[in-house]
């Protein structure tokens, strides 16, 4: 049997396993930082099985790095698994981490037959935290050649439109009165926060066609009878680059300004997390994981795209990356909808799992045997 053929015999093998991975990271789900299930069944699954794993990986508790092999070219395949506050895995990544499982044990028995180094990476808090932002930083992509990893998502997409994001966190502070009795007193938070989100609906106008801004209140106030002193919010900003988020961004906090200048509040900005990177998904790996998916039945309609934004892309920044999409197609649901979070446990979510898995071990086959391996090699690390 030739090395593909025995990577898709294996993720047929362990097929009900990985299945049952997914089920269970989705009927437990924890939010960024929090995955310590999660991030511990998921490295679970690759312990003794042909796989070395580092748990607290570069710091981080709910990081880990398995690794198999010393061949040459060094393949990583990113397992995600937190969820979203309130609606669970709503944006599938038990599909994410169940699929690199999958990928990384079809990928163990082979690594001295094809000339690979395979790591799974365990990265936490994708959703708002930058966990991959924080590994690349601390090292954790310097000897990897290429990464890979795959999200379900509405459609089949290989190339997403992944815009750069800001997150950040706005606080007031005003002083409390009575409502009633001393309204003047007070210096109302929650009018500061109103005069806000009132001048950033109307500066969407004059926005790109490729900006966003959206958030919401945390904090806005505790009693109806108290002027508000204490209010908060969280923000994002998305454009195509950093650039263009920087830019957005400026215009944004203006807007914030505006809010503590009318009502005498206090403004004070703090970022939640680092910023996330436009993703640039490397071509020729793309073709190779657009041939092997389609030899699976998978296929990539023209002019299905999603947006959205990731910490893969500042990985992409640094080393040759993909991030292609698979649909789940139970309910028609889109990411961050309950319907879809209901979705990312049924049939056509685990034969994403199962799919992914085989795409990414022949797509890593095909790097180190075919003409990309002397790119990818090329790669200062």
């Amino acid at each position: 049997m030739d090395a593909k053929g025995a990577a898709l015999a294996s993720v047929k093998r362990n097929e009900a396993d990985l299945i049952s991975l997914s089920h269970l990271i989705h009927s437990h789900p924890e939010v960024r930082w929090e995955e310590e299930r999660a991030c511990a069944w998921t490295a679970e699954a690759l312990d003794t099985r042909g796989f070395e794993v580092e748990s607290g990986y570069c710091g981080m508790p709910t990081a880990f790095a398995a690794r198999a092999g010393s061949g040459p070219l060094h393949i990583a395949i990113c397992a995600e698994y937190d969820a979203l506050p309130e609606i669970g895995h709503a944006c599938g990544h038990n599909i994410i981490a169940a699929a690199a499982v999958g990928a990384g044990l079809a990928l163990a028995p082979l690594v001295d037959d094809v000339g690979l180094t395979v790591t799974v990476l365990g990265t936490p808090a994708e959703e708002g935290g930058g966990g991959k932002v924080l590994m690349l930083e601390r090292g954790a992509f310097d000897d990897v050649h290429a990464a890979l990893m795959v999200h379900p998502g509405p459609v089949e997409c290989l190339e997403p439109a992944v815009r750069a994001v800001a997150h950040f966190d706005v606080f007031y502070t005003g002083r409390e009165s009575h409502a009633a009795a001393a309204p003047e007193r007070g210096v109302n938070a929650a009018d500061a926060l109103v005069v806000a989100q009132s001048a950033i609906g109307l500066l969407r106008q004059h926005l790109g066609a490729s900006d966003q801004v959206h958030g919401f209140v945390m904090h806005g106030g505790d009693a109806a009878n108290v002027v508000p002193a204490h209010t908060s919010g969280r923000w994002m900003v998305r454009s195509e680059t950093m650039h263009g988020v920087e830019a957005v961004r400026a215009r944004v906090e203006r807007c914030f300004e505006a809010g503590a200048l009318a009502t005498g509040a206090a403004l004070s900005i703090e970022d939640v997390s680092p910023a996330y990177t436009h993703m640039d998904h490397d071509a020729g790996l793309a073709a190779i994981y657009r041939t092997n998916a389609e030899d699976l039945g998978r296929s990539f309609p023209a002019g299905s795209s999603m947006t959205f934004s990731t910490d893969m892309g500042n990985v992409s920044l640094a080393v040759p990356s993909i991030h292609p999409l698979h649909r789940d197609r139970d309910g028609g649901a889109m990411n961050h909808q309950s319907e879809f979070a209901a979705a990312c446990v049924g049939a056509s979510a685990d034969s994403a799992v199962v799919d992914g898995a085989v795409a990414m071990a022949w797509t890593a086959i095909d790097a180190a045997t075919g003409p990309q391996r002397d790119r990818l090699l090329r790669r200062a690390g």
